[in-house]
């Protein structure tokens, strides 16, 4: 085997999560990568009687076709019509093929496929009572200034939200897939900024329920300037709550970023905390640790950590992980610590949100009940 299928199951009487990362572990063809891991995806779908939520795909633009054509095969019926998130990232030392996440549900009810536009872009799931929504690849390329891609983007997942009368109070996570971040990401905090403000997701005092997220430089293969993936619970209403500040961190938003540190909310089969994509930046917002690599991803896990202890999870809880790498030589740096983590791994290789980052991390965990 050339990759690595890790599966973290939890089981609730109502609905079973499963959360798979997929990884190459050895070098081989984009074609060979992508046939294992969409088979050994497909395998562990047809034994857990699941169906897919919401998938990521990670690799090289020039691998895309050839990932798309091996899904496509390998799914069969799990392919519902909503396309994952294809996300491009440079080449890292294994290949151009990166990994997949696929969070999938095993429950009575099937999701429904959402369709926004005449295109299959989420799915909504009723589990007793409750109801959960995914949106994945949202974006709108009207226009030529990336702030304005910003915009529409945001307000296209808006209209999807009030669809099924939902708003973004009740979105825990966003992902921010953002092509040539580094140029543009100022313009794009002051949209988000703004957008989140007038909304009333950021409000005076301490009361801020902006989404826990992951702004990152990876675009959507579309060749689009930006593209935005989302979670949201529309029913129950107001079970999320969020985490500003975590260990040495203060407030993203002392910063000028919408997001928080971390959110905690109710999922088909228990509660899901969602870590914000963290970097070795202190408590004045300061990058740290320059032109050191093994600092900066050292000072990164320690945040991470720092976030998952606030919100009263252990490593065994975490399901999904992924490592941002600015360059396959941080990724060979980070391959020294990752073991020392039993995290099931992804590891990307893409520009962070300032120039001086080298490493971010991002991170999902499903607490379990102790005794």
């Amino acid at each position: 085997m050339t990759v690595n299928i890790h599966t973290h199951s939890i089981e609730s009487p109502g609905a079973t999560e499963i959360y798979i990362s997929a990884a190459p572990i050895e070098s081989a063809s984009p074609a060979e990568h992508a046939e294992e891991i969409f088979s050994g995806i497909s395998e562990i779908l047809h034994s857990q009687k699941a169906h897919i939520f919401q998938e990521r795909v990670f690799a090289a633009q020039d691998a895309m076709e050839i990932i798309t054509h091996a899904r496509s095969k390998a799914y069969g019926k799990f392919d519902d019509g909503v396309a994952p998130s294809l996300l491009v990232a440079k080449e890292g030392l294994l290949g151009p093929v990166a990994g997949v996440q696929v969070h999938a549900i095993s429950c009575e009810n099937k999701p429904e496929v959402v369709n926004l536009n005449e295109i299959d872009c989420g799915r909504i799931l009723h589990v007793s009572g409750r109801a959960y929504l995914s949106l994945s690849s949202i974006s709108d390329q009207q226009g030529k200034e990336t702030t304005t891609h910003a915009q529409a983007m945001m307000e296209k997942a808006e209209a999807a939200l009030v669809k099924f009368g939902a708003d973004f109070l009740s979105v825990p996570r966003t992902w921010m897939w953002l092509k040539d971040i580094l140029s543009w990401y100022d313009e794009f905090n002051q949209v988000r900024n703004d957008f989140f403000t007038k909304r009333g997701l950021i409000g005076a005092g301490t009361r801020q329920s902006m989404p826990a997220s992951t702004g990152i430089g990876i675009g959507p293969a579309d060749g689009g300037d930006c593209s935005m993936d989302l979670m949201a619970v529309l029913e129950p209403t107001d079970c999320t709550k969020y985490l500003q500040a975590g260990g040495k961190q203060q407030s993203a938003l002392d910063y000028g970023s919408a997001f928080s540190r971390a959110s905690k909310t109710d999922t088909p089969a228990g509660q899901t905390v969602f870590v914000s994509g963290t970097a070795s930046i202190d408590a004045d917002g300061d990058t740290t640790h320059i032109d050191d690599a093994e600092g900066q991803i050292k000072a990164t896990i320690e945040n991470v950590c720092a976030v998952l202890s606030d919100m009263k999870c252990i490593d065994e809880d975490v399901v999904q992980a992924i490592a941002y790498c600015k360059t396959t030589e941080v990724e060979r740096i980070f391959n020294s610590f990752r073991d020392t983590l039993p995290w099931p791994w992804i590891t990307v290789i893409c520009d962070i949100c300032r120039d001086d980052l080298l490493f971010e991390i991002e991170a999902t965990a499903m607490p379990r009940k102790r005794v």
